[in-house]
């Protein structure tokens, strides 16, 4: 008996450890400036000379979770000015309760971004939430798109087994019981329950869960058309790892969309891909394919 309480003790300080160290690393945050979108403050940082490269990142996240520590900020500003900004009800950007906040305005914070930072037109890369509001851009604001690369997302209809995802994640935080449906979701497989509510905790701990509620509440505003994909005149590449959920809606991108080549990355899930060092190649060799010389953003 004595064994097995020791043996239990020490779980639940590896665990307790674990969850420390994972939220230093979450809310040790990278210094930077803040600018106005319509209203919402939001934080970004610069770094790196070149043609500009804005990152956009992940739900329920912030910008260095998502693209600093993978290593992929390391990886580009060599060759180009990466911007990085935590998307409204993120990290430390403003955190609005109403829905009305959300959908195609956090879409628009892309564009509100270069304006302020007088970019005319960009490569814009995004992953998971981040990669719908690129695919969203790559519609409604192709003008200002170099290249586009949609990771982790892919096209997919408002309706079925997606929108009774979104209603059941919005019931779950406005009954303030954490991020269990979405991350269900995510899973190519049915996760342990210890699993699922660590990364509830987290994510809980980090986030204005009624914020995410919102975000989630008008998330299908970021939905485009068939029509729209087949007329699109950007250049597109989707990455997605072949175990995730989400690379699903790549096969109708890549049998619809113009313009537009897809790379699945081996054994990757939703949370793994970006460590893959496959993915780096291929984003480097796409960027550099679509970037012009002498470009000055």
């Amino acid at each position: 008996m004595i064994t097995l309480v020791y043996g239990i003790v020490v779980i639940l300080v590896a665990l307790l450890a674990l969850i420390a160290v994972l939220a230093c690393l979450a809310l040790r945050r990278s210094p930077g400036q803040y600018f106005d979108a319509g209203g919402v403050r939001l934080f970004y940082r610069v770094e790196g000379q070149g043609t500009p490269v804005i990152l956009v990142h992940g739900y329920g996240v912030n910008a260095d979770l998502n693209w600093r520590l993978p290593g992929v900020v390391r990886a580009l500003r060599g060759a180009y000015r990466v911007i990085r900004f935590d998307l409204r009800g993120h990290g430390r950007s403003d955190k609005p309760k109403s829905p009305e906040q959300y959908g195609k305005e956090a879409a628009l914070d892309v564009i509100r971004l270069m304006d302020h930072l007088g970019i005319a037109k960009a490569h814009v890369v995004g992953y998971s939430m981040g990669g719908f509001i690129t695919i969203h851009l790559i519609a409604r604001h192709p003008e200002r798109l170099l290249s586009a690369v949609p990771c982790a997302s892919g096209f997919e209809k408002a309706e079925g087994k997606n929108l009774e995802t979104l209603r059941t994640l919005t019931e779950s935080l406005d009954r303030h019981e954490g991020y269990g449906p979405l991350l269900r979701a995510l899973e190519p497989e049915t996760p342990p329950a210890w699993r699922i509510n660590l990364v509830s905790f987290l994510m809980s701990a980090i986030n204005d869960n009624d914020a995410m509620s919102a975000i989630m509440k008008r998330f299908t505003d970021l939905a485009i058309t068939e029509e729209e994909m087949r007329n699109n005149r950007v250049p597109v590449l989707s990455i997605a790892g072949t175990r995730d959920p989400l690379g699903a809606g790549i096969k109708t991108m890549t049998e619809v969309m113009g313009n537009h080549e897809a790379v699945y990355i081996e054994n990757g899930d939703h949370a793994t891909t970006l460590l893959n060092k496959a993915y780096l190649k291929h984003l480097r060799a796409f960027l550099a394919k679509h970037t012009p010389e002498n470009h000055p953003g």
